[in-house]
């Protein structure tokens, strides 16, 4: 198996993905860890975080194997090959940029670009997208991801904008493969308090929801 198939399978058994954000890059190794802790394999650092770059090369040389590292809000070739040089082994983006799709199948890296309408989505998956990001999931509704496999049940599909704990499960029982969570998960004050035992009990919480949605028959 290859490193980008078992990077995938990674993101798949866990079935969330930890999307990080911050004004500065100096706790996100922490949070990072806290969350990882708490069952969730796959972290994003965005590239809207001040010296993202350096944020994605300090993780991955402190945390290496403990977490699958990725780069997101990624808008183009260029960018995507910084992230992946700096140590992203996945690339996420907003939006559908082919170019991005590309640059990540030539450096064997999971790549999963932003679509929202069905149109989109096809053409992402066609393009070679290994999982489609819908977004923003919360302008449609799980509902919405059910609507899309009925017709395209090859596409695996993740929600990313306005997941949470009420509605993740309800996102996996509509088919999605897994889902994205940013700041419904990571807890502003609990990070600058230095209260990682928070972040990891939260993030038990949603890899709790996803596993019992899937047990229901879901993703």
């Amino acid at each position: 198996m290859s490193s980008r198939s078992k990077n995938l399978a990674v993101i798949k058994a866990c079935g969330v993905v930890a999307v990080l954000r911050a004004d500065s890059p100096d706790a996100l190794v922490q949070v990072a860890q806290a969350i990882g802790r708490g069952g969730i394999g796959a972290v994003e650092i965005t590239m809207t975080t001040p010296g993202a770059l350096d944020a994605i090369g300090e993780c991955a040389n402190r945390l290496g194997d403990e977490i699958l590292l990725g780069a997101g809000t990624v808008l183009d070739s260029e960018t995507a090959r910084a992230a992946i040089l700096a140590g992203a082994e996945y690339i996420v983006t907003p939006t559908l940029n082919p170019d991005v799709i590309t640059l990540c199948r030539r450096y064997g890296k999971v790549v999963i670009p932003g679509a929202l309408t069905p149109t989109e989505i096809l053409t992402a998956w066609e393009c070679g997208a290994d999982i489609v990001k819908v977004f923003p999931a919360t302008a449609v509704g799980p509902r919405y991801f059910k609507d899309v496999k009925a017709p395209l049940p090859q596409i695996d599909l993740m929600p990313t904008g306005g997941v949470d704990l009420d509605n993740a499960g309800d996102f996996i029982r509509a088919g999605a493969c897994a889902v994205a969570v940013g700041g419904n998960l990571v807890d502003k004050a609990a990070v600058a308090a230095g209260e990682w035992q928070v972040l990891t009990d939260t993030a038990r919480k949603y890899v709790d929801a996803v596993r019992n949605a899937r047990q229901e028959g879901g993703g």
